[in-house]
């Protein structure tokens, strides 16, 4: 049985997720919460991109 390298619980399926550049593999669960940190991720910082008046890209 596969591990997932996120919570180490044996499960039937991995999925690859890119994390900060990487592919992981991490079961269905913590490949979920690792998309919504990602989400969340992004948006604080055009957030603080946007108070800070940057105009350039990323």
């Amino acid at each position: 049985m596969p591990t997932c390298r996120e919570c180490n619980d044996d499960v039937d399926k991995l999925v690859s997720v890119k994390v900060a550049g990487k592919a992981q593999k991490v079961c269905a669960d913590c490949a979920d919460r690792l998309r919504e940190a990602g989400e969340i991720a992004e948006a604080s910082e055009g957030v603080i991109q946007g108070m800070m008046g940057y105009k350039g890209r990323r």
